[in-house]
C-alpha cells in the first residue's frame, strides 16, 4: 500500500461515493431507490464535509435535471438511481449528449421490469445503457466488479465525462453495490478538469482535427445558449442539414475517435483457455471461482471481462473469440451482453448463454455444469 493511502471496508456504493469525491464531485442530486439509496446517503454526509452540496429532488427527473444544471455553471455533478428511475432519467440523457454537459449517472441495476425485485440483483439494463434516450447518440458506460474496482472506475467516470463532454454512466449492480471488501482509496492519478478557452469565442466550436469543444462555466463572463435543439457553434438553433449532420457526426466520432482511451478490459488466464467466459459486473466474482475450479478439474478455462460496456470492447474480443473453442456468456439477464458477442464473434467459434432473471446469483457451479455441458 502506498504511503498516502488509505485502507476502509465498504460497500460498493459507499466506494462509489468516495471515488466521486476524490474526482472533485461537489454536487449531488437525486431521489432515493433501492438499492442505489447508500449513495444519495453518503453524498449527504460528506459533501457539507468539503464544501458541496447535496440536494434531494422531488423525483428521479428532478435529479438528474439539478445535476445537469450544477454541471453547466461549472461543478463536477452526479446523480444515482436503480432501475426504474434509470427509465425516467432517459430524456434528460439525451439532454446532455446533445448539449455536452459533463455529468456521471450511476445505475445499480435491480431485477425487473417495473418494480420488480427490489433488493435482488440483475443486469438488465444493460441495452438501456445504451440505447435508452431517444436519437443517435454518444454513450460512455462502465461496470465495476467489486469494491475496489468500483472506486477506481468512479474516478475513472468523471474524468471521462469531463474529457469528453458527455454523461457517463456508471452501470453497477446490486451484487458489487452492496458488497462489502475492504479497499485502498487512493488518491485520484488523474483528475481531468474542463479546458475552458473556446474556439474562436463559439461554445459549440472545435479546433481543427479535434471532436471536443472547449466551453467555460456557464456565467464566468462568457455567455452561450444551451439548448435541446440541433445547433450551430454559438449554441443557437439551426436548420441547416449540413450543420446538423456535422454536429450528430461529431457527437459520435469524439468516441469512435478516442477508442484507446476510453476502452478497457479485463483478460484472466486466457492464453491457453479452450473456453472463454464472458461477463461483467457483479457477475464476476462467481465466474472468477468456477475458473480455478475447472482449472483443478484440469478444463482450460479463462475469463474476457468487459470494464467500458459501452463502447463494447469489440476488436478484443474478436481476437480471443479466434484463439478459443468455445465463448460462454454469463450475465443476469435474458441475453443482452449475448446479442452483442453473437454480432462481433460470428463463426469463429461456439457460443453459449447462461443467465439469470429470477433474482438469485449464478453460481460457480452452476457455470461449471455449463461448460461441461457444451464441452
Amino acid at each position: 500500500m502506498a504511503e498516502n493511502n488509505k485502507r476502509a471496508l465498504l460497500q460498493g456504493n459507499e466506494a462509489c461515493v468516495e471515488g466521486a469525491l476524490a474526482a472533485g464531485m461537489r454536487f449531488f442530486s437525486g431521489y432515493p431507490i433501492t438499492p442505489s439509496t447508500e449513495i444519495a446517503e453518503g453524498c449527504a454526509l460528506n459533501l457539507p464535509k468539503v464544501g458541496g452540496k447535496f440536494v434531494q429532488l422531488e423525483d428521479e427527473i428532478g435529479g438528474i435535471a439539478a445535476a445537469i444544471g450544477a454541471s453547466v455553471a461549472g461543478v463536477k455533478a452526479m446523480t444515482a438511481t436503480s432501475g426504474p428511475g434509470f427509465s425516467l432519467k432517459q430524456e434528460n440523457l439525451g439532454y446532455a449528449a446533445l448539449a455536452e454537459i459533463p455529468v456521471v449517472v450511476v445505475d445499480v441495476q435491480r431485477s425487473g421490469p417495473s418494480t420488480g425485485l427490489p433488493t435482488s440483483p440483475s443486469q438488465g439494463d444493460v441495452m438501456q445503457a445504451r440505447w435508452g434516450t431517444h436519437g443517435d447518440h454518444p454513450v460512455i458506460a462502465l461496470a465495476p466488479a467489486s469494491v475496489q474496482d468500483t472506486y477506481n472506475q468512479t474516478i475513472r467516470a468523471f474524468n471521462l465525462s469531463e474529457k469528453y463532454r458527455t454523461p457517463v454512466i456508471l452501470l453497477m449492480d446490486e451484487i458489487v453495490g452492496h458488497m462489502r471488501e475492504g479497499i485502498e482509496l487512493h488518491p485520484a492519478e488523474e483528475i481531468v478538469d474542463r479546458d475552458n478557452n473556446m474556439v474562436d469565442g463559439l461554445p459549440y466550436a472545435v479546433a481543427p482535427g479535434e471532436t471536443v469543444p472547449h466551453c467555460p462555466p456557464f456565467g464566468t463572463g462568457a455567455r452561450y445558449n444551451i439548448t435541446g435543439l440541433l445547433h450551430a457553434d454559438d449554441g443557437f438553433p439551426t436548420g441547416s442539414s449540413d450543420l446538423s449532420f456535422m454536429l450528430c457526426t461529431r457527437l459520435m466520432k469524439k468516441i469512435e475517435n478516442n477508442l484507446d482511451d476510453i476502452l478497457r478490459w479485463e483478460e484472466f488466464m486466457t492464453d491457453d483457455a479452450d473456453v472463454a467466459i464472458v461477463c461483467f459486473g457483479g457477475t464476476t466474482r462467481a465466474v472468477q471461482g468456477a475458473i480455478e475450479e475447472a482449472r483443478a478439474q484440469g478444463i482450460k478455462v479463462g475469463m474476457f471481462r468487459p470494464i467500458t460496456v459501452w463502447p463494447f470492447p469489440e476488436k478484443a474480443l474478436e481476437a480471443l473469440s479466434k484463439k478459443v473453442k468455445h465463448l460462454v456468456v454469463a450475465e443476469h439477464n435474458y441475453g443482452q451482453i449475448l446479442l452483442e458477442v453473437q454480432r462481433i464473434v460470428k463463426d469463429n467459434c461456439s457460443i453459449s448463454h447462461i443467465g439469470k432473471v429470477d433474482g438469485t446469483t449464478i453460481t460457480p457451479v452452476e457455470i461449471i455444469e455449463h461448460i461441461k455441458e457444451v464441452l
